[in-house]
């Protein structure tokens, strides 16, 4: 199942994507967003809501991030070895815990709207990422069952303002510009998915910059999903990014950084194509 939210005629709508239409659950009144159709335990719930509710054709959407104001977007760094690698804040070690900030729901677009680099930084630098979203509430999980929370997956562009996150060793200012990111198109749910063959793929104007197995991270989804568990409650909706493989624009020679005109695609295998074009603050 594909689960996204949208806005239409300035009203948000959100629920399964079927073909090409997308299915209100709005309607039905008995969730009042995606986050709250999240849980397993309304999987059936939420298929026989979506057969009466009105279909919308997908050509006359906006595509938003489909948990618009999750209550928490956790972001992995050096996940991936050889990302760690190329990276200057590793210094050759990888982590032996997960490197974890924090992202705010206005750093993040939908599919299609612009990303913004900001007018502070010539630095914008793209990061593909496999997005895990949390469909129960979750408090000091164990790493054996840490997957039964996980609602399903999405794509992530995590945009960095390069010079932004270097200035001290705590990362949030370069993560956070307004519009910098993007998550989408939709969720596809955890049955559907396979964390041993999907395939995390970004390309900028169509040309591949990052590609990786996601099985090769460094700290596995259940294994995030325990660790973040263990410092704050997880709830429906919540997001974890779970870190971009080697390939950034930073690390490359000269750097290649983003600039407005670029279009960012990030692909993930069974999920599908997040793209955005980039455009000036």
């Amino acid at each position: 199942m594909r689960l996204a939210t949208a806005v239409i005629d300035n009203r948000t709508v959100f629920g399964p994507v079927v073909g090409n239409e997308l299915c209100d659950l709005g309607a039905d009144g008995r969730w009042s967003c995606l986050a709250d159709a999240l849980g397993a335990a309304q999987r059936a719930d939420v298929e026989r809501a979506a057969v009466r509710a009105p279909h919308l054709p997908i050509t006359e959407l906006t595509w938003v991030p489909p948990i618009p104001d999750p209550k928490r977007i956790l972001c992995v760094g050096l996940n991936y070895s050889d990302h760690a690698a190329e990276s200057d804040q590793a210094q050759g070690q990888l982590p032996a815990y997960p490197t974890i900030f924090t992202r705010f729901p206005s750093s993040l677009v939908g599919h299609g709207a612009p990303l913004v680099r900001p007018a502070a930084s010539m630095s914008f630098d793209y990061e593909g990422e496999l997005a895990v979203v949390i469909g129960e509430t979750a408090r000091a999980v164990p790493h054996e069952h840490a997957m039964r929370v996980v609602a399903g997956y999405s794509c992530l562009m995590e945009g960095t303002v390069r010079d932004f996150q270097r200035h001290t060793s705590q990362f949030i200012p370069g993560k956070n510009f307004d519009r910098s990111g993007a998550f989408g198109p939709w969720i596809v749910t955890a049955e559907e998915f396979d964390l041993d063959s999907a395939t995390l793929t970004t390309r900028v104007n169509g040309e591949t910059m990052q590609k990786a197995q996601v099985n090769e991270m460094l700290h596995s989804v259940s294994a995030l999903v325990a660790y973040c568990s263990t410092f704050t409650t997880l709830e429906p909706g919540d997001v974890i990014a779970t870190g971009t493989p080697g390939g950034v624009g930073y690390a490359r020679r000269p750097p290649r950084w983003l600039v407005p005109g670029d279009i960012v695609e990030v692909e993930v295998s069974t999920i599908g194509i997040l793209s955005n074009p980039v455009a000036a603050g």
